[in-house]
């Protein structure tokens, strides 16, 4: 196979795992954003829920989709992972996923949380104000055993499939086919923004800088284990912090 169709090759897979993914989540929070921004009203007197309910009243059953829907949700990171491997590059230890170093990786991911949460949460509560952004209710589970214990395996799964997806895959194929390296970081910095865009500006422009630092410390420890770890210490504070805080403080915006 000459340059020229493997390059379309890869162009096409990448296309193909993005629209089963995140790109279509873009597509998706786009016209959601288009929907709230022609409804009457502002849009901080709207509301974006991240977790919620499938089953009201029904525990059980609300148990089985939530553990399904976090499930299916990281098929197209087993995918990405197939690809890799196909590829010779060792599956998604190529975009340093993997076992290898789980305390350099919390560390940094930590250090990396505690700046970009403080900063997330600044700038929501600022957009908001600013009429820029919808209220965002990170939970609204019912009060059953299972609730923290989904609240942070979704917190893990957003983590997992976006980091591999936005910033290792997205990346690697990218640079296969002949993308410059600023294009490459824009490309994928305004991919993370585009499916936040259902909360608001607020959401895509903080999501949009986000991933900008992303890239450029990923292309620093060549690793993505870093970013899942910081993204999923953000995710789970917001969303078990929401869950233990709402309507007890009045900082905290509520519907």
């Amino acid at each position: 196979m000459g340059d020229g169709a493997a390059r379309r090759v890869l162009r096409n897979e990448t296309l193909l795992v993005l629209a089963l993914s995140l790109g279509a989540s873009g597509v998706s929070a786009l016209i959601s954003f288009i929907g709230s921004v022609t409804r009457p009203g502002g849009l901080k007197d709207q509301a974006a829920t991240l977790n919620a309910s499938h089953a009201p009243g029904r525990p059980w059953l609300d148990l089985a989709w939530q553990v399904f829907g976090i499930a299916t949700a990281l098929v197209p990171v087993a995918l990405v992972a197939h690809f890799l491997l196909r590829e010779g590059a060792g599956g998604l230890r190529a975009i340093g996923f993997d076992r290898r170093r789980p305390g350099t990786d919390l560390a940094r991911g930590a250090g990396l949380a505690a700046v970009i949460g403080g900063c997330g949460l600044l700038l929501y509560l600022g957009a908001r104000a600013a009429g820029f952004n919808l209220t965002v209710v990170p939970e609204s589970l019912p009060d059953a055993w299972w609730k923290l214990p989904v609240l942070i395996a979704s917190a893990v799964q957003n983590a997992v499939l976006e980091e591999v997806i936005v910033v290792g895959y997205l990346l690697r194929r990218l640079g296969q086919t002949g993308w410059a390296p600023m294009a490459a970081l824009a490309a994928s910095a305004v991919l993370r923004g585009s499916y936040h865009l259902y909360q608001g500006i607020g959401g895509f422009v903080g999501n949009m800088c986000m991933g900008v630092i992303f890239v450029l410390l990923y292309r620093r420890w060549g690793r993505v284990g870093p970013l899942v770890a910081a993204h999923s210490l953000i995710d789970i504070v917001a969303f078990v912090g929401y869950a233990l805080l709402a309507g007890k403080v009045g900082w905290l915006p509520t519907v």
